[in-house]
């Protein structure tokens, strides 16, 4: 699922990108280039700026207005919205950072781009092809999945 997200949205997009859906994000777009992004590239606009939710609606838009107030209830409205699995499979997961789809790099070519510690504490790892930042589920995994099991209950 393609969606654009307006500049108060940055950490759900973070979430979005983690369970693999390509978005586009930019706290420098203002509302008429954002509007014009998610018509010209067919994505869904997601924002919790009423009046840019209305601009979008009137224009035949696909956009959604994001309630809630933790990224818990954000990702449960989206998730119920557009049938979101609520689960992260590294095979579809896209680099928080740049929204490149992540890639599987074997332990042994990871071993001076991170800490020793967490060198020797795991053997996963993925790598954005694109910014070259290295991922793997270490001791942050159950805060996220916590964030996740949430938003299912929510």
């Amino acid at each position: 699922m393609k969606f654009i997200v307006d500049g108060m949205l940055g950490k759900l997009t973070r979430w979005l990108r983690m369970l693999g859906h390509n978005v586009k994000y930019s706290n420098k777009l203002d509302d008429a280039k954002l509007i014009t992004i998610a018509k010209k590239e067919r994505r869904i606009l997601l924002t919790r700026d009423l009046e840019l939710y209305q601009q979008a609606i009137a224009k035949g838009l696909d956009a959604f207005y994001l309630e809630g107030t933790t990224e818990a209830e954000r990702l449960a409205f989206l998730a119920r919205r557009f049938k979101i699995e609520l689960e992260i499979n590294m095979e579809k997961s896209r680099c928080p950072k740049c929204n490149t789809r992540v890639k599987p790099i074997p332990k042994e070519k990871v071993i001076n781009k991170i800490e020793k510690n967490t060198f020797s504490n795991y053997n996963e790892f993925w790598e954005c092809p694109k910014c070259e930042k290295i991922y793997w589920q270490g001791a942050h995994w159950a805060r996220i999945r916590n964030t996740l099991d949430t938003a299912k209950k929510t």
